[in-house]
């Protein structure tokens, strides 16, 4: 497993509980990576980025020559361009938004939980006990890169996500989510070994 992040274990100090220390911390992976959602949503932010701009150029006149139109209407230029601008950021500006957010973004586990912190627009903090996670799925890991969640994905219109769902892939949600990690699969058997331990300690301790 690679060592303790500097950085993230800066930012995540003052988030600690007394008694608890960070067993991992690290950032996400900084490159575009492609999650199996974008099998829908690319062919998507295709059809919308492209409907946009057909309409566009239509209503400026630029198809005059193959419909009867009597010129450019600029009510509809007008408003045809937000939805020229929602197509670019579904195509591309996605991405962008994404890679900015990962840069200020920050996961640990620690002797007792899950965190991630980030410092975006504002700050926003996550976490979960480790045993009371309700589930751990290892999402990707063949070149050693993957998402690990601690509760199912949610749909792609969740409203507990901003409305975007996984349109945004670094929202921070109720429960934590490890997007886009490096050493997927040591990260993974840390969680369940310790998750294992604090069961193992509740029962005997009870």
């Amino acid at each position: 497993m690679s060592p303790i992040d500097q950085e993230s274990f800066s930012a995540i100090q003052s988030e600690l509980t007394p008694g608890e220390s960070i067993l991992w911390a690290a950032k996400p992976n900084n490159s575009v990576i492609f999650h199996r959602e974008d099998v829908f949503l690319i062919p998507f932010s295709l059809l919308w980025g492209g409907f946009a701009i057909f309409w566009e150029a239509g209503v400026a006149g630029l198809w005059d020559n193959f419909m009867k139109h009597s010129g450019p209407s600029y009510f509809m230029m007008l408003w045809g361009i937000p939805f020229i601008v929602v197509g670019q950021y579904l195509i591309w500006g996605r991405f962008v938004y994404a890679g900015w957010k990962k840069r200020r973004t920050y996961y640990a586990v620690t002797n007792r939980r899950v965190l991630v912190i980030q410092d975006g627009w504002k700050r926003l903090m996550s976490s979960a006990y480790l045993d009371t996670l309700p589930t751990m799925i290892k999402v990707g890991g063949s070149n050693g890169i993957g998402t690990l969640r601690f509760a199912p994905s949610e749909p792609a219109w969740s409203s507990r996500r901003g409305g975007f769902g996984t349109w945004d892939a670094m929202a921070v949600g109720d429960v934590p989510v490890f997007t886009d990690i490096d050493d997927l699969d040591s990260v993974y058997r840390l969680v369940s070994d310790q998750r294992e331990r604090l069961k193992e300690a509740t029962k005997f301790g009870s």
